[in-house]
């Protein structure tokens, strides 16, 4: 009895494990499919099973926007795509075929087509190819449309001081973007609507919904009629400001800018432009205006104003070395309320050998309209072979600055003192100079459409030691176009030109005069390198100048679109008269990246009379 019972446990495990492969291929059997590999004579044991997959191609026969759209959302081309493990069987296949049909049809509702015929074929092959034909038909159109309104902007509510609802009523109907006649799709229906609502909420009315929105269609004549009733909710009015993070800065100087007054209708505009306004103080690193509809009242809703100030003083030293002047150290200092005052001063250093310079700036808070009081100071020392000259410059004026314009107004003082081993020259001027710079671009730091232009008046006297003293007028012209071209092409275009109309014999500062070449004018040259020069071959500047500049720029892959590839062709000079006039070319190709501070350039150019490359960094940001 004791060996008994091992002896049949054992038999019983070995029965188990035949039932158990024997199951496993009757399951074979009623699934109609071969035994496993491991089963046939000769096989390895550890061989796996091998899936059947169907490889297959998708073409769609439908009309272009159509085609696109069930190219897209289709199963039959989502499984396409798979990957090859994950491919469908010739069964799977079958059954989006027999689903696509349907499915197309109810995507092609979707834009409008009610009564589509969608067939679709198989052709057994190398591989499978499935054909999806469309004939959608007619599309539906808008047969009748009514927009009814509710809440305070009702026809029957009564007039409100300050706020013209019956002009924006006509507004809301005038903009509506699915009209009569046009026809309907579900993404059309869907952003008239959000068109609507964000209108509505934008000029006044930010709790602003849709009550009722119908759309009823009559597949058979191919029509929908429209219904939508807008519940305005109340009229939001501003009330007081609420500031929050300043440190340094008063409240005057956010206060001054507001341009609205407490009471007055709520319109989105009114807070972005706000906003652009505290931004172009340059106080501020981050602001952030607005109003909480679901917690403020709508007859005096708080203005949130979210303030986080820039450094009160901002330090960057630099150190280089060039080419012509040798090593060079620099710094860059501003201090946005020097004193205690609502000033901005920035200061700049430059020290090398042959070019040291100081330039400084004092600005005053913005005031209601954008108006700043300006006063500039520059001192510079030149040291060119065995000339000396030293240069100063002072301003004081008045300018506006504004998103699309520009205004300056300012008084200006120049002197220099040239010294060489002939002797001392001195001469100055004094002018008052208008500029005005007018902007239609779609972005300021990285434009790619629109134009800029600049005019530069000023009207002055000038004095020599060595030459006559007499009057002056200067003129300076800049233009700048950009524009989108075929193929994923951007074109850009400059020109320059200037003029100081005066006697030959008056004697002009060097500063006043003018030369060109450089990062921003002639590529391929240095800092004003280009202009007349004296018979000792000293840089005398010039009384006339033009300069062009023709650039063409392709994004250089499709992942980074910000990343572009570029080339140019620059001229320009500068002369004593338009009959001496002798441009020089300089062209090349260069790199742009589209940053948040403007159009990174990085080029490399060649000087046509130098005959030697240059190499050029800066950062573009339109007048």
């Amino acid at each position: 009895m004791s060996h008994t019972l091992p002896r049949l446990l054992r038999g019983a495990l070995l029965f188990a494990a035949a039932g158990l492969s024997g199951c496993a291929s009757i399951s074979s059997l009623w699934k109609n499919e071969p035994p496993p590999a491991s089963a046939a004579p000769g096989a390895a044991a550890d061989a796996a099973p091998v899936r059947l997959v169907a490889e297959y191609d998708l073409v769609v026969e439908a009309p272009g926007a159509l085609r696109d759209l069930l190219q897209e959302h289709l199963d039959l081309a989502r499984f396409r795509s798979a990957p090859e493990d994950q491919r469908l069987s010739r069964q799977e296949l079958g059954r989006l075929i027999q689903a696509a049909p349907q499915q197309a049809q109810a995507l092609l509702e979707t834009e409008g087509f009610f009564n589509a015929q969608v067939q679709v074929s198989r052709n057994e092959g190398s591989p499978v190819v499935v054909t999806v034909k469309v004939e959608p038909g007619p599309q539906t159109r808008v047969k009748a449309l009514q927009i009814e309104f509710a809440g305070a902007l009702a026809p029957d509510q009564p007039p409100v001081a300050g706020a013209d609802l019956a002009a924006l009523r006509e507004r809301l109907q005038g903009q509506w973007s699915l009209g009569l006649g046009q026809g309907f799709s579900q993404p059309r229906w869907s952003q008239a609507k959000n068109e609507l609502l964000a209108t509505a909420r934008a000029r006044g009315f930010p709790l602003a919904t849709l009550d009722t929105h119908s759309a009823r269609i009559d597949a058979e004549t191919q029509s929908a009629e429209l219904d939508l009733k807008l519940d305005s909710g109340p009229l939001f009015r501003l009330g007081a400001l609420q500031i929050e993070g300043l440190k340094y800065q008063p409240r005057s100087s956010v206060e001054r800018l507001a341009g609205f007054s407490v009471g007055q209708p709520y319109t989105e505009q009114l807070l972005l432009d706000f906003q652009e306004r505290l931004v172009r103080t340059t106080l501020f690193d981050s602001v952030n205006v607005d109003i909480q509809p679901l917690s403020d009242p709508p007859e005096a809703a708080p203005v949130h104003i979210k303030l986080r100030e820039a450094p009160r003083q901002q330090l960057t030293a630099s150190i280089g070395y060039d080419t012509g002047s040798g090593p060079r150290l620099g710094a860059d200092y501003i201090h946005r309320r020097p004193f205690g005052l609502d000033l901005r001063a920035r200061s700049k250093l430059k020290l090398s050998q042959k070019n040291s310079s100081y330039d400084l700036e004092l600005s005053s808070h913005p005031q209601p309209d954008m108006q700043r009081n300006v006063g500039a100071l520059f001192l510079e020392r030149l040291v060119v072979d065995n000339k000396t000259t030293v240069n100063l410059r002072a301003r004081a004026g008045r300018t506006r600055e504004t998103e699309r314009q520009d205004r300056t107004y300012y008084l200006e003082l120049l002197r220099a003192r040239e010294t060489d081993p002939q002797g001392t020259i001195s001469a100055g001027a004094a002018s008052a100079n208008v500029q005005w710079i007018h902007r239609r671009l779609d972005s300021p730091l990285t434009p790619t459409r629109g134009y800029s232009a600049s005019l530069l008046l000023g009207v002055g006297r000038a004095d020599s030691s060595e030459a006559r003293n007499g009057g002056f007028l200067r003129s300076h012209v800049r233009l700048q176009a950009y524009q989108p071209l075929p193929g994923g092409w951007f074109g850009s275009a400059r020109s320059e030109w200037g003029q100081i109309f005066a006697s030959q014999e008056v004697g002009l500062p060097e500063k006043l005069r003018f030369r060109t070449g450089g990062d921003d004018t002639v590529r391929g040259y240095g800092l004003d390198d280009l202009g007349p020069r004296d018979a000792d071959g000293n840089a005398t500047g010039g009384r006339i100048l033009w300069n062009g500049s023709v650039e063409l720029a392709h994004g250089l892959t499709a992942s980074m679109p910000a990343l572009l590839g570029a080339v140019f062709v620059d001229a320009g000079q500068a002369a004593q008269h338009w009959r001496d006039l002798k441009p020089s070319i300089g062209y090349g190709f260069g790199m742009r990246y589209r940053s948040p501070l403007g159009t990174l350039r990085l080029d490399l150019a060649r000087g046509q009379e130098t005959q030697k490359w240059r190499l050029h960094f800066s950062v573009g940001i339109a007048l």
